[in-house]
């Protein structure tokens, strides 16, 4: 349960609000032309990062509750921390713990998967790279190895290019991998078959998230079910004639299917199971929903043969959304995170407000919310989410950032509010489309945007809280020895900026000095936030980055 917060012994807080501004994507690294973020002329925020009131952030790792050093950081795991004040073990860790112990292959979710598999087939469906943002490779392919060896003799593999939280084109590396992994399966029992059977790239079918392009959504579940979609002798042939074809990334690569004797290699039919091998859960609830939900509006699930939707048992690796229960059945159990940021601040009755476009509206609502959907109290919350377009991103850099910044100046002079948070999108957005120039247009637009944010805050008497969840436009590209770049779609492993703008500041307080890591990273926000609004932070909380 949550209990009230005590008042602070010796600040008050600023008669305005305090306002929370997330750069997604914004991470801090050395300058340079690979550097969109450092490559802009971004004068008000030098201002804010040049101060003595600001400090660098590890915003990757075991910060936010993720395996080790090398796994980079995300939005979702970003936004938990931020509105957690400490660190949850996450998606691939809680995977990670569940596969050492083996206590994933012990629960009724994969007795039911494997039981119902081994009677007809078992289908995997998800990203295909070792990112590690949203699936493993490794993951995969223990889940395979344990259905062969609980009997499973059919298994079809529907793969998810990547090139985003990998290599641009790196597809053929993976399925080379996979295929020979299957081909050790089937080789070790006579009568397996496992096999790919479709695919196409992340950010053109299956994996939409927040509603932004459902007919996304149904080119995936045609591809995967009814067997719709460009046919190919392998997986291999698919992604060799697309890169023929043009020079998109993984990401952007149609959907195809395997065909095998004139016919799809694994459609998905009545009395098949299905699981969803993400971990990650943004951009696995919509398919699922797809495959879970009886009463279903965003399109028609009848194939163009007639089929309808087949009656399959479907789970995914975790539960994506606990308050929607998408899907009900999952492998394993999400990380239960309570006492959030929100709670204390309804429990005292502060009115606050949330606000994004449409591709971050869930992480400043439901991921900073412990990963619970809907309000935690209507009556002191305002959400506001401003639909994004249906475009790749780097044609529109601007996103919706101007919007979403008149829609919170027009919040903060309301008068209303004492706290708000607000997730600029676009330089994780568009720095995912590897675009470098257009990446450093997004990065002014926010620079602008942000001194309007400044002005308002300046006139009101509150506070700017400045900082990032991740690193993505930091690093736009790499150099191999040849001086050849390749674009980099990825998030960085980069800290993130952490800067206080308070027009009242005479010193009463000062920042912490600590270099990024566990101790220092992005869970110590929501102290920080509760002591600049006048409160001191429950005893359990990381401790805030500032001391008066």
């Amino acid at each position: 349960m949550t209990s009230s917060l005590s008042k602070h012994p010796s600040f008050s807080g600023r008669p305005g609000p305090v306002l929370v501004v997330v750069a997604d994507g914004v991470g801090v690294a050395p300058a340079g032309e690979s550097n969109a973020v450092t490559e802009a002329n971004t004068p008000t925020l030098d201002r804010l990062t040049s101060t003595e009131l600001y400090t660098e952030l590890a915003a990757h790792g075991p910060a936010v509750g993720l395996p080790t050093d090398d796994d980079m950081g995300n939005s979702e795991v970003g936004h938990n921390a931020l509105g957690a004040g400490r660190i949850f073990a996450q998606g691939a860790k809680l995977v990670n713990k569940a596969l050492a112990e083996g206590s994933i292959f012990e629960t009724d979710t994969w007795r039911q998967a494997v039981r119902q598999g081994a009677a007809s087939t078992l289908h995997l469906i998800g990203l295909h790279s070792d990112g590690g943002v949203h699936s493993t490779l490794e993951h995969l392919y223990q889940l395979l190895r344990q259905a062969a060896e609980d009997g499973v003799t059919s298994c079809a593999l529907h793969i998810l290019h990547d090139g985003r939280d990998v290599a641009a084109r790196s597809a053929l590396g993976y399925i080379d991998a996979t295929e020979a992994e299957l081909a050790a399966i089937n080789a070790a029992a006579d009568g397996r078959d496992f096999r790919i059977a479709s695919g196409g790239g992340r950010m053109t079918i299956t994996m939409d998230r927040y509603g932004a392009d459902w007919p996304m959504v149904e080119r995936g579940y045609r591809c995967h079910v009814h067997g719709e979609g460009r046919r190919f002798a392998s997986a291999t042939e698919a992604v060799d004639a697309m890169y023929s074809e043009s020079d998109k990334g993984d990401q952007y690569l149609g959907d195809f299917v395997v065909e095998r004797d004139g016919s799809p290699a694994g459609e998905i039919v009545d009395d098949d199971a299905v699981i969803f091998f993400n971990f990650r859960g943004d951009r696995a609830i919509e398919i699922s929903q797809a495959f879970d939900d009886e009463v279903f509006e965003h399109f028609d699930r009848t194939g163009r043969d007639g089929r309808t939707r087949p009656d399959v048992f479907y789970a995914g690796m975790l539960q994506y959304d606990g308050d929607l229960m998408v899907p009900q059945h999952y492998l394993v159990e999400p990380p239960a995170i309570d006492r959030t940021m929100g709670e204390f601040l309804c429990a005292e009755g502060i009115r606050s407000f949330a606000i994004s476009e449409t591709q971050k509206f869930g992480h400043v609502t439901y991921f900073w919310n412990g990963n619970k959907s809907g309000y935690i109290d209507e009556a002191l919350e305002t959400y506001v989410e401003i639909p994004s377009d249906n475009v790749e991103f780097d044609t529109t850099p601007a996103m919706k950032v101007r919007e979403i910044t008149e829609h919170t100046i027009d919040l903060l002079r309301s008068g209303e509010y004492r706290f708000g948070r607000l997730n600029f999108p676009s330089g994780d957005m568009v720095g995912h489309t590897g675009h470098l120039h257009a990446t450093v247009e997004a990065m002014e637009i926010i620079d602008a945007c942000m001194a309007q944010l400044v002005d308002v805050i300046d006139d009101l008497g509150g506070v700017i809280v400045y900082t990032a969840d991740h690193g993505n436009a930091d690093i736009m590209f790499t150099t191999d020895a040849n001086g050849d770049r390749s674009p980099k779609t990825s998030h960085t492993l980069s800290p993130v900026p952490f800067a206080i703008h308070d027009p009242n500041y005479d010193g009463e307080y000062h920042m912490v000095g600590a270099a990024p890591g566990p101790a220092h990273g992005l869970a110590n926000v929501a102290s920080t936030v509760f002591n600049l609004l006048g409160f001191d932070a429950p005893e359990d909380y990381l401790p805030a980055l500032i001391e008066f």
